[in-house]
């Protein structure tokens, strides 16, 4: 009687909403706003909407899974192109805690890590879970249709909170009445979803789905049951009151069937949410919520945009280019009697490293012709390489001789000359201040092979030997310990590099710990060789010298670069390591191969060995894609001695933003590998200047993996090629080259 009781009540509710939901879609009553944050004043002028009332948000709004949406039910809205957010939420004994990256305009994804309090299925105390998700938008919201988004959630977890959708999102603002408005915006949602978004209500059912199994070991994409079983209708509202406050009322089709019937984690009483959001900051809205009927729930969203730096960028003003008099007016300046001068080129270098220092750009050689000079150099501080070119191009400019027409502009990293770029002088003085002078100049200038240094160039006889040295915090972070699931230590490394001639490295990193529990992490049974699920062993030293090795690179030809290292590369391993890499400066494709005689460290992180020692090794395919994405293929054999391949997808932004994924497969089974099935993860990069608005090289990052275990583990080798030479080739030159007069 009170399960029929129930059902009518619910679509009671459901038939209300839905009427509200299709009285809100008639034309005659409001007009549709467009999508994101709507038209701009040309637009709206063309298409004779009126203004709005007020400033729009610059991003949807995010539900308790840390996708756009209402509540606790997806929306169909997609973020700003490169968002990245991270979602707290809470209710009914239910925390997640979700990061969301909107990797292309149509395309999201999320990793999300779930604590569900007195699980009592399987004796949890706390049971602690991680999940992915991914949405695809299928149709972009115009006028007149609603924008349309499919999305797969929890699909390569346990499976606890997986699901399958199909959802619209229509926007509206309110019509005008008489000479005045009404504030807000509307937001309506309808979808249909499977899994739990279809276990409350169901209107019919497709096909046989497994149900939830908490012995599940999680990590293989469950794709036999998606969009199976039965689905159920969901929807919801929310309206935009203003700047600052918004409301929400949703419909949910997630029955909670394993928390409220199997176990005990709350009660639901209601199928209805609804709740209040409040915009606090513009990267930080938090939200309190009524669910289920019976609990309250609390949010808080923080979004970030590569595109918006928390401190805009200062850079010091360049030096503007001195253009040369005609030969008419002044003869002189285009005289070739400096070629006869014997100290003229230590002169040179001297007033170019004068002006060159001050942006933090390095001298490395110079070589000139009378009518033409080449320049290599390195980049201490711009993360983009047209910047420190535009500059050196303005510094050579300013202080070579007149009659010196070309220049030859070659970046250089650890000694190796990465590409060659040629640029006219008279084109320098005639484009600065065109109307589009990045594209005038790069449309005239020359991107090619750098070339090994020529034998007549002069050195910068400051240059080597160098030392230098780092005191700086550090940060050892472990995630998602069954019974600690975050882990950290923290201390203090000192760092010394020597760098006795060109291409050679020598560098040691000395740490001290200060304080942490990374020592208090599970030492897990492994199927396979120990090399990774013993890392709390490595973390009971206070004192230990993560890295000692020294490294040579050099260029065998055109188009290859290679690098041999050896000593102790990182806490858990050392030995011998070598490179080549065969990258056409105007390639998108790189091709390399990597073998490694990798001995495990003691625990104490000194100069010991254990006895387990292994030769590994991976030939790599590197490809650069449009939109800054770039592809990574790596096939070999890993440190427990499996074989296999990882791939990896990363987008890397023009301020040197990097988000991306990765997954490995071996010849290691799952039951080998244990939980998680196979070695997977993310991971980010950004620049430390977004912060601080000071042009900086240097970053902040990490990798997030779901668990760490044996299978499909790498040594850690510092100084690996790709990411050094592939930022000063074409591709990347040309991507960014909006920056070469900056």
């Amino acid at each position: 009687m009170k399960a029929r009781k129930a059902r009518t009540t619910a679509r009671r509710v459901a038939r209300r909403l839905g009427v509200a939901l299709a009285a809100a879609l008639l034309p005659a009553t409001m007009t549709a706003a467009q999508e994101g944050a709507g038209l701009d004043a040309a637009a709206r002028t063309t298409a004779n909407l009126p203004e709005p009332s007020f400033k729009p948000l610059p991003t949807p709004s995010l539900n308790f899974y840390g996708s756009p949406g209402l509540i606790d039910m997806p929306s169909a809205e997609m973020m700003p192109d490169g968002q990245f957010t991270t979602t707290l939420s809470y209710f009914g004994g239910q925390g997640r805690y979700t990061l969301t990256f909107q990797a292309l305009p149509w395309l999201s994804a999320s990793f999300r890590y779930n604590s569900i309090r007195n699980w009592n299925l399987g004796g949890f105390p706390t049971y602690y879970d991680r999940g992915f998700d991914v949405r695809f938008r299928l149709l972009e919201e115009t006028r007149n249709r609603p924008e349309i988004t499919l999305g797969l959630q929890d699909f390569a977890g346990t499976g606890i909170y997986a699901g399958e959708y199909i959802v619209a999102t229509k926007n509206f603002e309110t019509p005008a009445l008489g000479t005045s408005r009404l504030p807000g915006r509307l937001k309506l949602t309808a979808g249909i979803g499977w899994g739990r978004l279809g276990s409350y209500n169901s209107i019919a059912s497709y096909g046989t789905r497994p149900a939830f199994n908490p012995g599940n070991t999680g990590g293989q994409l469950s794709y036999d049951q998606w969009f199976r079983g039965p689905f159920a209708f969901f929807g919801g509202v929310e309206w935009q009151a203003n700047e600052d406050w918004a409301f929400k009322l949703e419909y949910s089709s997630d029955d909670y069937v394993v928390e409220t019937q199997t176990t005990s984690v709350f009660q639901k009483k209601s199928p209805v949410n609804f709740g209040v959001e409040y915009q606090a900051t513009k990267r930080t809205r938090l939200g309190a919520y009524y669910m289920y009927g019976s609990e309250f729930g609390l949010s808080a969203q923080f979004q970030l945009n590569p595109s918006q730096p928390t401190t805009p960028m200062r850079l010091a003003a360049p030096q503007p280019i001195r253009p040369r008099p005609s030969f008419d007016a002044a003869p002189e300046i285009w005289t070739l009697a400096w070629t006869d001068s014997v100290n003229a080129p230590a002169q040179l270098n001297q007033n170019l490293v004068a002006l060159m220092e001050p942006d933090g750009l390095i001298l490395h050689s110079l070589k000139l012709e009378p009518h033409a000079a080449e320049l290599r150099f390195s980049n201490t501080r711009f993360n983009t390489y047209p910047v420190a070119i535009g500059r050196v191009a303005r510094a050579m400019a300013r202080a070579l001789p007149g009659s010196i027409e070309t220049f030859r502009i070659v970046p250089v990293e650890r000694g190796m000359g990465l590409s060659a770029v040629t640029i006219r002088r008279s084109d320098l003085e005639a484009l600065e201040f065109a109307p589009d002078a990045s594209d005038a100049i790069l449309s005239v200038a020359g991107i090619g092979n750098a070339g090994a240094t020529p034998e007549s160039a002069r050195l910068n006889p400051d240059l080597y030997p160098d030392f230098s040295w780092s005191l700086a915090p550090y940060f050892s972070p472990a995630y998602f310990d069954p019974k600690n699931p975050v882990l950290i230590d923290v201390g203090v490394a000192a760092n010394a590099t020597y760098k006795p001639a060109p291409g050679w490295v020598i560098s040691g990193t000395l740490r001290q710990r200060l304080a942490g529990n990374l020592e208090d992490g599970r030492v897990s049974p492994s199927l396979l060789p120990p090399v990774r699920t013993d890392q709390a062993l490595y973390a009971q030293y206070s004192t230990t010298i993560n890295q000692l090795y020294a490294a040579r690179y050099w260029q065998p030809r055109d188009d290859l670069y290679a690098r041999a290292s050896v000593g102790y590369f990182e806490y858990g391993y050392g030995g011998l390591s070598t490179e080549l890499l065969w990258k056409p400066v105007n390639s998108r494709l790189g091709l390399g191969v990597e073998v490694n005689y990798a001995m495990k460290r003691d625990y104490d992180q000194m100069l010991g060995f254990q006895d387990y020692r292994i030769v590994t090794g991976h030939a790599s395919a590197y490809m650069d894609f449009d939109n800054g994405i770039y592809g990574q293929v790596d096939v070999g054999r890993y440190l427990a001695g499996d074989y296999g391949a990882t791939f990896t997808l990363d987008r890397v932004f023009d301020n040197g933003w990097s988000v991306g994924g990765f997954f490995t497969v071996t010849t290691a089974s799952a039951q080998e590998f244990g939980e998680g099935s196979f070695d997977k993860g993310i991971r980010f990069s950004i620049p430390l200047s977004w912060f601080t608005g000071q042009p900086s090289r240097k970053s902040l990052g990490t990798t997030i993996r779901p668990i760490q275990r044996d299978g499909g583990a790498r040594m850690h080798v510092p100084g690996r090629l790709y990411g050094q030479v592939r930022d000063a080739h074409a591709k990347a030159l040309k991507d960014q080259w909006a920056g070469f007069w900056e």
